[in-house]
């Protein structure tokens, strides 16, 4: 099974597993005289196999990051990097839409109003994070293709 596959079926099982907190909640107490919707003991025990389903599958995967190379690290740093990288994208975007706010920046229709000015250069800003954009996607993109290629160990 490849790495991309084995990913599908993790965000699978860990949407069963959800979908079954949530039955398991609405069955788990009843109205004297009434008959639950379902058997909450039942659905105990199938949450239990999908958990286990989960976790395997979470551990295999973990060792198949930590084991493949990706240029001088392992598939794991890339990973770390993506998600750094998509953070500061995230941060360098709020601080761009802080500083421009709504277009209101410098302006002002009475001379008593005081006038807003931005503390961070919008466009160099925007820049930087249109430069992080991309290298998310050129991250991204190498991390789809090795998860493709890459065999799932054990």
């Amino acid at each position: 099974m490849r790495l991309a596959e084995a990913l599908a079926l993790r965000a699978d099982a860990s949407r069963r597993a959800e979908q079954l907190r949530s039955r398991i909640t609405g069955s788990a107490r009843f109205q004297e005289g009434e008959t639950p919707a379902e058997d909450a003991m039942s659905l105990l025990t199938e949450v239990g196999g999908v958990l286990e389903e989960l976790e395997s599958l979470i551990r295999r995967i973990n060792r198949t990051n930590a084991a493949t190379p990706v240029g001088g690290g392992t598939l794991t740093d890339a990973l770390a990097r993506r998600d750094v990288l998509r953070l500061r994208h995230s941060i360098l975007t709020a601080a761009a839409d802080a500083a421009a706010s709504d277009g209101q920046r410098g302006y002002r229709q009475l001379r008593s109003e005081l006038t807003i000015i931005p503390a961070l250069p919008v466009a160099e800003v925007r820049h930087q994070a249109d430069d992080v954009a991309r290298q998310v996607r050129e991250v991204d993109t190498l991390i789809q293709r090795i998860n493709w290629e890459v065999d799932l160990l054990d």
